[in-house]
């Protein structure tokens, strides 16, 4: 013990030369805002935060950490769903935050492109590409709390990923410090770079396990200036995914959301979320929230109303209610949020992050539905069913009753993660679509990742992080 308290205090010391007192989060109290994720699943123990205040402070820190062998945990604003940013409870591991790397380095609205550190939250991401008469679309529940370089390592999705794509797809260049200090200068803000391996790519969703992301080059585009929105109501999913083919050729890329809740995600809500309120007078086995966007606005309601109402007058939805103001717009949008918040109150939930092909969808529903219902014999369960149906990815979430004991949770998770996630391997989709793998896919990853896949991640992993220093029991 006097050996391991002297290294603990060695290690300290050398860390506070770098970033100061102020960089340092020593007090098991004020750690708990780091060692605990914001669901309250996961918990680990650090003997210190670090919080570097720039790019070469957090070289510094992974030289000491590289020379030490001490492990290190990369965290932005800790909002994942996955446990990947939660230090084990070892005591052994350091967590190294982003939230002192703040600053919005350039933007450049001619080359619509934005540099930023990676600890700038994705809000203020977003203001500062408005304020420049630009749009940086990734958008997610937790946008005011997020950071960029966290959507970056687990590849965030969002609700615009239908017509945007999700990080990979909205970033150039980034910035990188590697396990032994050493940093990568990636900034490059360019569109066309064919020098070689797409380095980039292997950082985005790499979770922290490769080096930690200091800094970006995102993607701006012209700033929308017209919306138009829409709930609508359908008897099946099949019929939804009919509308989407429909919305898609009649309203090309204006199609900016396609947002789905089943009839059990929006009683949830609506039960659970204050302020809320159905859209339809009817309840609907399955809802769809959609959203036009263009930098011109004329004739976007008539586009969407237009196609709507032949899909009503051929019986392909039941029911369509169109907004009338931003306010009422807005509320729609709250109960589509409001779904994570609503099942944190209402129990204990199975969450499952899968992406199919779109054309699957309603067949893998169907026989995921029978499935987990087979299955729950002795669990009184509701599917929750919601997700970015534009874009394939279902969040096919079940929830248990609150009274259900921890070995209990435990078994029904094992039960019906195989269960669906099988069902998901049948139909050639994903197990991690946007929320990344974590430690809660981890070993399911071994299960359904293909031994050479896994052999030729593990080549990579090694040959950036031969000291296996970098978020240890996530992802691999």
């Amino acid at each position: 013990m006097p050996e391991l308290k002297a290294n603990k205090e060695g290690l300290i010391a050398q860390l506070k030369a770098i970033v100061g007192q102020v960089g340092l989060v020593t007090d098991p109290q004020a750690q708990a805002n780091y060692t605990t994720d914001w669901l309250g699943k996961w918990h680990g123990q650090v003997p210190v935060v670090v919080r570097p205040a720039n790019t070469q402070e957090v070289a510094a820190v992974m030289r000491v950490c590289h020379a030490l062998r001490t492990p290190v945990v990369p965290q932005g604003g800790n909002t994942g769903m996955s446990g990947g940013a939660t230090p084990d409870s070892s005591g052994a591991q350091v967590i190294v935050s982003t939230n002192r790397m703040n600053v919005i380095r350039a933007v450049d609205p001619v080359n619509n492109t934005m540099t930023v550190e990676s600890g700038v939250i994705l809000a203020h991401a977003q203001q500062a590409a408005l304020d420049v008469q630009r749009y940086f679309p990734m958008s997610l529940g937790a946008e005011g709390s997020c950071t960029v370089g966290g959507n970056l390592a687990t590849n965030a999705g969002g609700i615009a990923v239908l017509r945007y794509g999700n990080m990979r797809d909205l970033v150039l260049g980034l910035e990188v410090v590697l396990p032994d200090g050493r940093i990568w200068d990636g900034l490059r803000a360019l569109r066309k770079d064919n020098t070689g391996y797409d380095l980039r790519g292997l950082f985005v969703g790499s979770e922290g396990t490769l080096g930690i992301i200091t800094g970006a080059v995102l993607k701006l585009f012209a700033q929308p200036t017209a919306r138009a929105a829409a709930w609508v109501g359908a008897a099946s999913l099949e019929q939804l995914v009919t509308l989407l083919t429909r919305l898609q050729a009649s309203c090309g890329e204006r199609l900016t959301a396609f947002e789905m809740m089943s009839a059990p995600a929006l009683a949830l809500v609506l039960a659970h979320v204050q302020d809320t309120r159905a859209p339809l007078l009817e309840a609907h086995a399955f809802n769809a929230l959609i959203e036009l966007s263009d930098t011109d606005g004329a004739g976007l309601h008539a586009m969407l109303e237009n196609t709507l109402a032949q899909a009503l007058a051929e019986g392909v939805i039941s029911d369509a209610a169109l907004p009338a103001t931003q306010t009422q717009s807005v509320a729609l949008w709250k109960l589509r949020e409001g779904i994570s918040q609503a099942q944190v109150r209402a129990g204990k939930v199975i969450k499952h992050d899968i992406a199919l092909p779109i054309s699957s969808l309603a067949d893998f529903v169907a026989k995921a539905d029978q499935a987990v219902h087979a299955s729950a014999k002795k669990h009184g369960i509701a599917i929750v069913n919601f997700g970015h149906l534009g874009d394939g990815n279902l969040h096919y979430n079940v929830l248990l009753p609150a009274e259900l004991s921890a070995p209990a949770v435990k078994e029904a998770t094992l039960l019906f993660n195989r269960a669906v996630h099988d069902l998901v391997t049948t139909f050639k989709g994903s197990i991690s679509a946007e929320h990344g793998v974590g430690q809660l896919r981890r070993d399911e990853l071994k299960h359904y990742k293909s031994p050479i896949e896994l052999e030729m991640m593990m080549c990579i992993k090694r040959a950036f992080d031969p000291n296996q220093i970098m978020n240890p029991g996530k992802l691999l």
